[in-house]
């Protein structure tokens, strides 16, 4: 059921903006996120023209639980929305963009004893997370201009997450430690080196 709204929310993102699109007819940009393929997480990015300095990037990626990163279980899906200002010509050099998330997640035992801004990253060595998430968040990005239709765009991105979820011991995954927690992230919320294709 939560992946059902997810894609249903990646779905209506594609629609809207497909239909500002046809109100602003330039370039179109296809994107895949490298960052995303070295961790064998399936992604696709669109990028359409909103005006003169302006442009709506949406993207989606999920992992079913194929990464090959041993015994750890890292399984999600989710969506990003973002709108962006470009300093000089869209799909090329600076941008900021304002982006928004949504998606689902099942992540555990993972050995680290990671802190961060207040989310202890080291449960997951022992436990795995089963939940969902929303949240917003900031971005600056650049995009190299390789050829006519070809760039290279790095980004990264910093807000927050409001997550709901259950929690499972690893060794007995059948019963839940706890259920319907909540937790407030704050930390990275995009990271992406894209190789984009222009048309």
């Amino acid at each position: 059921m939560k992946r059902k709204i997810v894609l249903a929310a990646f779905l209506v993102a594609l629609f809207v903006v497909g239909g500002l699109q046809r109100g602003y007819a330039q370039k179109v940009a296809l994107k895949t996120n490298l960052l995303y393929d070295a961790t064998a997480t399936a992604n696709l990015g669109i990028e359409f023209g909103l005006g003169k300095e302006w442009t709506m990037d949406i993207s989606g990626n999920i992992n079913g639980g194929w990464n090959p990163i041993g015994e750890a279980r890292y399984e999600h899906m989710y969506v990003q929305p973002e709108f962006r200002y470009w300093f000089c010509n869209r799909f090329a050099g600076h941008f900021v963009g304002l982006h928004f998330h949504t998606g689902s997640y099942t992540v555990g035992n993972i050995r680290n004893e990671f802190v961060f801004l207040g989310s202890n990253f080291y449960q997951l060595t022992d436990h795995t997370y089963d939940g969902t998430f929303f949240g917003a968040g900031v971005a600056y990005g650049y995009d190299i201009v390789l050829g006519a239709h070809f760039n290279l765009e790095v980004e990264a991105g910093f807000g927050f997450a409001y997550t709901v979820y259950d929690k499972f011991r690893t060794n007995s995954p059948a019963e839940p430690v706890e259920t319907g927690q909540q937790h407030y992230y704050l930390g990275p919320t995009k990271a992406s080196i894209s190789l984009v294709y222009l048309f």
